[in-house]
């Protein structure tokens, strides 16, 4: 069987992960819980970030804030380590590749960048898009980055007058939950090809 490809929709701490066949049927769904209880999901935003009303203590110095984004990335490294890893024991073929939402290139590294106004309110996500990858690539998989304010319309144009069927179909078939985050999941599977 030909390999599969893998796509997420992520959020802080959890990510909506759909696996899809080269021909685009959904063969497996599921939430990937990506962080540990005790450890905040926007270590950036909530724990070192200008706002004090995200903050739920001290705003903590740029050495404690890396720190604890160390922790939590080894948590992620951890967590989505296990969910791959479990995933492709129930697989019947192996997954070629990873699809994640875009994040801009060049986005500043440093802690004390990332929780500055405009980088604050992004930095934590995009992390978390890129220990996945790096966990992906670890594994042998491609990654493809998306759009997701455009990738549904992209598969559609390349699925043509099969795109109601492949991207709303499996709710009808696997039954619910089957909402937006997992078709453009799905969405990223196809136009990742």
């Amino acid at each position: 069987m030909a390999a599969m490809r893998l796509g997420t929709a992520d959020h802080f701490g959890w990510a909506v992960a759909v696996t899809a066949t080269g021909d685009h049927r959904v063969v497996d769904r599921r939430r990937i819980e990506l962080i540990e209880p005790g450890l905040p999901v926007a270590p950036i935003h909530h724990a070192g970030g200008p706002h004090q009303l995200h903050r739920s203590g001290e705003r903590l110095s740029d050495t404690e804030l890396a720190a604890l984004v160390a922790d939590v990335r080894a948590c992620v490294v951890r967590a989505a380590s296990a969910a791959f890893e479990e995933l492709a024991a129930v697989l019947s073929a192996p997954i070629s590749s990873l699809s994640l939402r875009t994040w801009p290139a060049g986005f500043p590294a440093d802690i004390a960048v990332q929780r500055r106004v405009p980088y604050e309110s992004r930095a934590d996500a995009i992390m978390y898009r890129q220990v996945l990858a790096d966990v992906a690539r670890n594994r042998g998989w491609a990654i493809h980055l998306y759009d997701p304010k455009t990738v549904e319309a992209e598969a559609a144009r390349l699925l043509g007058k099969r795109a109601d069927e492949v991207l709303r179909g499996p709710r009808a078939m696997l039954g619910l939950p089957w909402a937006k985050d997992h078709r453009v999941a799905l969405a990223a599977t196809i136009v990742a090809a």
